[in-house]
């Protein structure tokens, strides 16, 4: 007996001094605050990591011009959202081991006593019992292979984390440039209006014309005074938007020169998506790929469920000291499945087997959507660019007719002024198609994935 004590308690030992110990980690809302308020663009940690993924030394990040690629590297580093797309793909790896684990052996001691023993005759009968499971038909097999198909699935989603992170960077670049832009034509707009409304104003004052002949230019003038200001509203809150998409405080802008524009001249359309392209966003953007994954995992999780219909073996022994004689056991037992064959949780695992066929077949659609819609937009734009360019083109030659006219003294700066007003306006149209135009160019850049640009960088850790 004592020796079954002393078995038990070394047993005991063994099995304490082998586990994990819990190790707390606080999160201080305080903490945490502090320090994405004091995120920068300028620390050492950053400039290293920039260095080491664009291949090349900067010497001083204030004083070097931010293009799109430092822009999406500094996001990479900072944007929280792949930070959790990482932490996901980490739980989906863990989760392999667990699929993978054996059940433990167990052990139970069974000591018993008798009441009525024979004299000279201890009353104890010590005894041992070892029960060692056995997992039958491949279990422990599908249950690893749906585990890496989820883990596969949750690392695509970081490269797919990406995209998006590429996707809010890009529109919200475009957004300032955009704003940057309709700001220098609104503002060239306004000052030749306000040069028109004062000489107008002055014919008002010396009679050579009514209030109602001056009316009109007022308010032409109050309205784009109203959009110069909306403009600027529109800027800050680009700017606002760029910062988000980094993943750090707006006044981190302030330490760098971005060096952001649009393409001049855009891509023309048919350089942009063919057969062959359309064909592979279909088979391998990133979340078709992990659509599939998840359908495999799927497939593995029927094929452990039917599994299943196959009883575990336990295979037992068990000693027992009884009055002097020493009596061992052997014992086999299984589940005998007459009552339940697992058929319903083959039911529901089959048919989460077609919800996931149905939601790839759903996503592709989705792909040849927003491809069509992203290409037509492309195109519609495009033609009326084209057509923008000849207005403005006629627009720019009466202008020069009318300078021509002015300094022949065949017509006024009135003139001239209204002249400079109507090109600032077929401006400003201009502006606007090439903002539909590389909006559509992003749109169609994120239907296919393609062309790849984003900088050759691990994903998958902010670990330099």
């Amino acid at each position: 007996m004592n020796k079954l004590i002393g078995f038990s308690a070394l047993a005991g030992a063994v099995f304490l001094a082998g586990c994990i110990r819990f190790h707390p980690r606080p999160l201080s809302p305080a903490d945490s605050a502090t320090d994405l308020e004091n995120r920068s663009l300028t620390n050492p940690a950053l400039q290293t990591f920039l260095e080491h993924n664009l291949h090349r030394e900067l010497t001083n990040t204030r004083t070097v011009a931010w293009d799109f690629d430092m822009l999406l590297l500094a996001a990479f580093y900072y944007q929280p959202s792949l930070e959790v797309a990482r932490a996901q793909w980490r739980v989906a790896q863990a989760e392999i081991k667990t699929a993978g684990g054996r059940p433990n052996p167990t052990v139970s001691v069974v000591p018993e006593y008798d009441f009525t023993p024979s004299i000279g005759s201890s009353p104890w009968l010590p005894a041992i019992n070892f029960d060692l499971p056995l997992e039958t038909a491949g279990k422990r097999r599908y249950r690893i292979a749906r585990s890496q198909h989820l883990s596969d699935a949750a690392r695509l989603n970081i490269a797919g984390t990406a995209w998006q992170v590429r996707g809010k960077l890009r529109s919200s670049l475009l957004d300032l440039t955009a704003a940057g832009h309709r700001e220098a034509a609104l503002q060239k707009q306004f000052s030749a209006q306000e040069q028109l409304v004062d000489l107008l104003q002055q014919r008002l004052h010396a009679g050579a014309m009514s209030s109602t002949e001056v009316a009109p230019s007022e308010l032409a003038l109050a309205k784009t005074r109203l959009d110069l200001i909306e403009t600027k509203r529109q800027r800050a809150e680009a700017r606002a938007g760029v910062a988000e998409a980094i993943g750090v405080p707006v006044n981190a802008l302030n330490e760098i020169e971005l060096a952001v524009d649009f393409p001049n001249p855009p891509p023309a359309s048919q350089d942009l998506l063919s057969a062959d392209l359309r064909s592979r966003a279909l088979r391998s953007r990133t979340d078709i790929l992990a659509s599939l994954a998840e359908y495999e995992a799927s497939q593995s999780a029927l094929q452990l469920e039917i599994a299943k219909q196959y009883p575990d073996v336990h295979l037992g022994t068990g000693y027992q000291w009884d009055q002097g004689e020493n009596k061992w056991q052997l014992g086999l037992t299984a589940e005998i499945p007459v009552l339940n064959r697992n058929e319903g949780p083959i039911a529901e695992t089959e048919a989460r087997r077609g919800e996931a066929a149905a939601r790839f077949q759903a996503l592709q659609a989705k792909v040849i959507a927003d491809l069509d819609r992203a290409f037509e937009s492309f195109q519609a734009a495009e033609k009326n660019l084209a057509a923008l360019e000849q207005v403005t083109a006629a627009q720019l030659q009466q202008l020069e007719a009318v300078e021509g006219q002015v300094r022949a003294g065949a017509a006024d700066q009135v003139d001239l002024l209204n002249a400079r007003i109507e090109f600032g306006m077929g401006e400003l149209a201009r502006e606007d198609t090439l903002i539909k135009i590389n909006q559509a160019l992003a749109a169609l850049e994120d239907a296919v994935q393609r062309p790849i640009d984003l900088p050759a960088v691990n994903l998958e850790s902010r670990a330099r």
